[in-house]
Parts: C-alpha cells; structure tokens; sequence
C-alpha cells in the first residue's frame, strides 16, 4: 500500500511539452516526494479525475497541483465526495469543503482576523454596485465569484466605471455568489506577501508584484515573483490565521496585503491546492513530510 500519493491535474501528469512553467511543478512534486521518502513513506503520483486509480490502496492524498478544478467544480465536487470515503485527505475534507468558498473570509474575521473588508453579494441578489459601493463608503472597487482560482472573473472597477459595469455584475450574479472588496491601491504599489506555514509554523515567504498597469499579481496576468522578509507580526498574523481555523490545516499559505497605514490585512487562504513555492526554499517541503508523517 502507497503511504501518500501527491494530487496533481492531467496537464501536469507526465506532460509531453515541459514549459518552464511547468518544469517548477516538476520540480516541486520531486522535492516533495523526496522529503516523504526520506520520511520512509512510499509515494505516489497521479491526477485527481484518474478514472483507474485505486483511492483505497493509499493510506493519504495530498492536494498539490489541481489547478483546473475551478473550471470543471461539479465534477470534481462529485469525485471528492467519492474519495473521501476511500483514503485520507490532507489538507481534510472538511477544510477542503469550507475554504473552497470565500464566505470563509466572514468565519475568520468572526475569530478575529483582520480580513479585507468584503460584502457578500448571494446568487440572484439584486443589489447594485453603487449601492454597495455607497454602502461602504468605497471609490473603487474589485469584484470576484465566491468560488475562482486565478483572478478567474475578477475584476477592477473604478468609480467612473461602475455605472457600466453593472450589467457585468448582475449576469455574474445569476450563476455565482459574488464578493465586493475595496481596491487596496498599495496591491498596485507594494504587492501582495504570501507567507507558507507548514505544521502550524511559518517557514518562508514570497512577493508577488503586479505589471504596471495591473492589479491582478498572478503570473497568468504578467506578475513577478519576488524574495521576502516578513516582519515578525506579519509571521504572528499568517500563523493565527492557520490557528483561527476550526482544524489546523497541515499545510497552506496566507496572502497578505496592505492598506495606506501599513496596517495587515488577510486577503486569501489558500489551502486546497495552495502554490507553495518550495523551489525558493527546497529544504521546507522536509517540514511538509514531517507535518504529515505525524498524523499517518
């Protein structure tokens, strides 16, 4: 029996054409079942809708590289309820289930993080942007579904625009659960910090800047990748938002940005299939495998 297999998504599983961008997934993935091997487990490696996969026949799955679930959600949605009764899933189902849709952001200011403010707009609201823009008392703002990956229909909106883009927003509606955040213009400026946190602790950090002109930091829209040093509160921030969880998450990274005081805001926890950029620190994925042995 494999002792852990790692999850990634049929375009990254033995690929034919090894782009650059998909030669760090590689990379990551080895590093990965390096550090478990050295942990003495027997890994595996497959995608996760591999219709002749035995689920049973491993102890773990680890979610790493799933990055079209977003854009096939029912069917995978159907698949992880299938498999969940067969295996161990790490991060767990239930915080799989609950971070898979942003109204996680409300839980976790509830337990008191700072989170970006956001208002919550449900399927079928009729509610205007202006009026929420109003509401709030914000200039510009961002809008994006409840449930997207990559900046997937997100998008920024300044005040002289948001009378056009009202039909947008009301088409959104009729088939996603919408946020409303205010534009941080610091996003633009300094960027967005994610910070890793492996077992409960911080163990490195990245600066994702957006392209002049952009605000979307992802590598899809042009973004950069930058080395970062987190001060001490932001690692105090990134770790009590893992601890402000119902279950502590084995693994995952806090997105971090900035209002015009410096003050800390939450913008995303991502711990589903979280990139983890262990290729700037290959030694981190040992924290990783020692977080998951302790609990096989």
């Amino acid at each position: 029996m494999t002792d852990i297999t790692l999850l990634t998504c049929r375009a990254y599983y033995k690929p034919d054409n090894v782009t650059p961008y998909i030669q760090n997934i590689l990379l990551e993935q080895e590093l990965l079942k390096s550090a478990f091997e050295s942990q003495g487990l027997k890994v595996d490696i497959t995608y996760w809708d591999n219709p002749s996969y035995e689920w049973q026949q491993t102890k773990s799955v680890l979610f790493r590289t799933v990055w079209d679930y977003f854009e096939r959600f029912d069917e995978f949605w159907d698949w992880l309820e299938q498999v969940k009764t067969k295996t161990r899933l790490i991060n767990s189902y239930e915080l799989i289930k609950w971070n898979i849709d942003k109204h996680y952001l409300r839980d976790l200011k509830n337990n008191g993080i700072q989170v970006v403010p956001t208002y919550f707009a449900d399927r079928g609201n009729n509610i205007s942007l202006q009026e929420i823009a109003n509401l709030n008392d914000w200039e510009h703002i961002v809008i994006k579904p409840a449930i997207s990956a990559s900046a997937f229909n997100t998008y920024k909106i300044t005040n002289d625009e948001i009378e056009q883009k009202e039909q947008l927003f009301h088409e959104l509606l009729q088939t996603h659960d919408m946020l409303v955040q205010p534009f941080f213009p610091t996003i633009s400026e300094l960027g967005e910090a994610s910070l890793m946190v492996f077992g409960g602790k911080f163990t490195h950090a990245i600066l994702k800047k957006a392209k002049a002109g952009d605000f979307r930091v992802q590598d899809d829209f042009g973004g950069t990748v930058h080395d970062y040093n987190p001060t001490q509160e932001e690692i105090k921030f990134a770790e009590k938002v893992f601890q402000s969880c119902n279950s502590l998450p084995i693994y995952g990274r806090v997105d971090i940005v900035w209002d015009s005081n410096k003050h800390i805001y939450l913008s995303e926890l991502e711990i589903i299939e979280p990139e983890l950029w262990i290729r700037n620190r290959p030694e981190s994925a040992n924290k990783i495998a020692e977080a998951v042995n302790k609990i096989l």
